[in-house]
């Protein structure tokens, strides 16, 4: 991959705002979309030249991306560079990005909706209500990682399968 294509380069500016709605850097969500889009596996001087970044930038955001499990290395027959590369399965992509955004996200909310619900003294009605609504809140985050936990243990082809039934689901249901 030697230019961008204006599509190209319209998908990597929007995936790297996406990113930041997400918490992540711009620069780490466009090395993520270059990587997707590259036909081959791309090196860290490839990437910086391809985005004009620089290549320290490039090594730290490589780094995040393969903490995420979204990049890996890879090695070519007569190169000594490092190589990298990122899932192109977009069902794989997600499925990955959802659950390191569960681990790094909902875990760590739903240990301080714990704390949180133990610490509060009930001595005062405020006390009592606040601790009311933070068990509430708990209690949605813990149903709602159970149900994904289910869902995950799904096969993945019955996953697509509910996948495909989108707004068919309300009917589905009203059946039972």
């Amino acid at each position: 991959m030697t230019s961008l294509s204006a599509g190209q380069k319209k998908f990597v500016l929007h995936w790297g705002e996406l990113g930041t709605r997400w918490g992540l850097n711009r620069s780490v969500a466009q090395i993520h979309a270059l990587l997707f889009l590259s036909p081959s596996p791309l090196t860290a001087e490839e990437v910086a030249a391809l985005l004009s970044v620089a290549r320290s930038n490039v090594s730290t955001s490589l780094r995040e991306l393969q903490g995420w499990g979204l990049v890996r290395v890879v090695h070519m027959m007569g190169d000594r560079r490092d190589h990298f590369d990122t899932i192109h399965d977009v069902w794989e992509m997600f499925t990955i990005i959802v659950e390191q955004r569960k681990r790094r996200e909902i875990d760590p909310t739903i240990a301080v909706l714990r704390e949180c619900s133990m610490e509060i003294d009930r001595n005062t009605p405020e006390d009592k209500e606040a601790r009311k609504r933070i068990r509430e809140m708990l209690s949605f985050f813990e149903q709602a990682t159970t149900v994904y936990e289910e869902f995950r243990g799904l096969p993945e082809a019955l996953l697509r399968q509910i996948w495909k039934l989108k707004g068919n689901l309300k009917r589905l249901f009203a059946a039972s």
